[in-house]
């Protein structure tokens, strides 16, 4: 058993670092690529939370490390290959310039962060952090824009959250408890605006002009977290007797949240905002219309998985 234990350990500890040298291997051969895809003076402090983001992975492992959920073998490398290439590719198709998508907002569309919540719920926690973190990260570098080390381990953390709803034997329990947090935390976000509506979209993007942040977020970008948890809460009782998809959709709400919240506030620091643009300016228009994406293409994504499961007789 102990050996099992430190072999798995040790598994955690590999993928961990997985996701820093392949951080470390993009910067550098981006960077010597692309000029726009090097890192400022501000690089230091993004890989501060990269490793505070770590460190957070890995102590939530620790504290739950009896649970097989957390085992990572052959298989689980592969589950990770495939999700961060899915969510790179995904991610630089609808990034607003090679696909250009009507957006209601001023945000890019991001479908693609379905893929790391699924695959979290999928596969386990340390694939979809894997998934979400390397995969944003070669999407940043596919797209151009600049690399944000620290957002994209928030996005790890999104997928990391997913597959935590492994961790409770009784599901039904722990989505009931994580909708709740849920709705605090997006009702929290969005007072916030409430009190600043005139801070500037910090997402907003135009390919035409190539500038960003310089228009006020719309009344659809500030509600847009409270209107994707609306459509959580229909998934979550709509699909009452099919509680995967209702596990599924809760807990990528609540990794939304907490990943996308964590690289907004990251940026109080990084980047000298006060927290309310951060919140207002990043996190609001980042992480709501994820959280609609969320709700419409996990249920899909998991019915989809457990069909193919039934057929095959896994």
């Amino acid at each position: 058993m102990q050996g099992t234990a430190r072999n798995k350990s040790l598994s955690v500890l590999l993928a961990l670092l997985g996701v820093v040298v392949v951080f470390a291997l993009i910067i550098m051969i981006g960077g010597a690529l692309n000029e726009s895809l090097q890192l400022d003076e501000t690089a230091v402090l993004r890989f501060v939370f990269v490793g505070i983001g770590l460190l957070a992975v890995y102590a939530v492992y620790w504290i739950t490390r009896e649970n097989r959920v957390w085992e990572v073998g052959t298989r689980e490398v592969v589950y990770m290959s495939i999700g961060a290439a899915l969510f790179a590719l995904l991610s630089w198709l609808f990034n607003g310039t090679v696909f250009v998508v009507p957006s209601v907002s001023q945000v890019a569309l991001r479908p693609a962060i379905a893929i790391p919540m699924f695959f979290g719920y999928a596969f386990g926690p340390v694939v979809g952090f894997f998934t979400g973190a390397v995969g944003n990260m070669f999407g940043d570098a596919l797209t151009g824009f600049g690399l944000s080390p620290q957002w994209s381990v928030g996005n790890g953390l999104i997928g990391m959250i997913a597959g935590m709803v492994w961790l409770f034997d009784d599901k039904r329990s722990s989505i009931n408890t994580v909708l709740i947090i849920t709705a605090v935390l997006a009702a929290l976000a969005t007072l916030i605006y409430v009190f600043n509506p005139t801070i500037p979209n910090m997402l907003f993007f135009e390919p035409e002009n190539n500038i960003f942040g310089d228009q006020q977020i719309t009344l659809f970008a500030a509600i847009s977290l409270i209107i994707g948890f609306l459509l959580v809460l229909l998934i979550r009782f709509g699909f009452g007797k099919d509680i995967d998809v209702a596990a599924a959709v809760t807990w990528s709400a609540l990794g939304n949240i907490i990943g996308i919240g964590f690289a907004a506030i990251s940026d109080i620091w990084i980047n000298g905002f006060s927290p309310a643009v951060a919140i207002v300016g990043e996190f609001l228009p980042a992480a709501g219309p994820n959280l609609i994406f969320a709700a419409i293409l996990v249920p899909i994504l998991v019915v989809a998985y457990e069909a193919v499961r039934r057929q095959s007789g896994r």
